[in-house]
């Protein structure tokens, strides 16, 4: 695959990338660099964040949801200076911070939480403990807890039957699945997919139900069949990728997001790449509200 920068700069934890189909518009954050960050049809444009960021999704009312550390917080977009206000603040467990972000079919956005591992210089604090859970936030801001005891939760991901949850702790190094109830919530954690290199971080799905997963510190994807078998490896030009997302008039563009932490390899690390892939994947969701 032939892999290109979507833009110059390089970002020090580019992550959470969504791929906004209706304004053909991409949007991801750099959790460290406290922006966030899309690039559409009037080119790229940043919002600086007054704390860590690490989801950026538009919603259907027209402004954006922006998960920082305190809470989530709705982002007007029209305006010359960012104002967020605070929306919703799901996990009250002092000294974490959101991670993980992405809607579901419904528009109800999910929300992995994690220890902080960021010092006030961007500089990493090692994560010792797993004070970490899993929240459904609804439009009216009411969120609900579906799991606790996460060491980092990454990947959000439903398969196409509507049946399982997959999700990552890359504290853990293991892509697991979870049932989705009748009643709302979420059955036991199972084993899903083969060990690989690296540590599993976000993913996306393509139309034929494959899981693309970002290898933390392995230099590659892994593309995983329903089963939870490796179906492809697909080579990176840098070593910490940190998720991805299919996009495009077709949706068989295939954004990653990078990070160049201390150790980092290749030129591109803390880029965000694109290539076309030949596979579509499927959209994004906004938040409903």
């Amino acid at each position: 695959m032939h892999w290109q920068p979507i833009s110059p700069q390089r970002y020090t934890l580019a992550e959470g990338p969504l791929w906004d189909t209706p304004s053909q518009t991409l949007y991801w954050v750099d959790i460290a660099g406290r922006l966030a960050c899309r690039l559409g049809p009037k080119g790229l444009e940043q919002w600086p964040m007054p704390e860590p960021v690490s989801a950026f999704i538009p919603t259907t009312a027209g402004d954006a949801l922006v998960t920082l550390a305190s809470g989530v917080y709705r982002l007007r977009l029209d305006q010359p200076e960012p104002q967020h206000v605070l929306f919703a603040q799901p996990d009250p467990t002092p000294g974490n911070r959101a991670n993980e972000a992405r809607c579901d079919q419904q528009g109800r956005l999910w929300l992995g939480t994690m220890q902080n591992n960021l010092a006030a210089d961007g500089s990493d604090i090692p994560v010792t403990r797993r004070s970490g859970g899993l929240f459904r936030i609804h439009s009216s801001g009411e969120a609900t807890r579906l799991l606790e005891g996460q060491g980092i939760v990454n990947t959000l991901l439903w398969s196409p039957d509507g049946q399982w949850l997959y999700s990552a702790d890359s504290h853990d190094g293991e892509l697991r699945r979870y049932r989705l109830l009748a009643g709302g919530g979420l059955g036991a954690a199972e084993p899903w997919a083969e060990a690989g290199p690296g540590s599993p971080d976000g993913s996306a799905m393509d139309e034929q139900g494959y899981v693309w997963n970002a290898r933390w510190g392995g230099g590659c994807l892994l593309r995983f069949a329903p089963d939870g078998r490796i179906d492809r490896r697909i080579e990176l030009p840098l070593s910490h990728p940190t998720s991805c997302v299919f996009g495009g008039p077709a949706r068989e563009h295939l954004y990653v997001t990078t990070a160049r932490p201390a150790g980092a390899v290749g030129e591109w690390s803390g880029a965000v790449l694109c290539a076309d892939v030949g596979i579509a994947g499927l959209p994004c969701e906004r938040f409903a509200g």
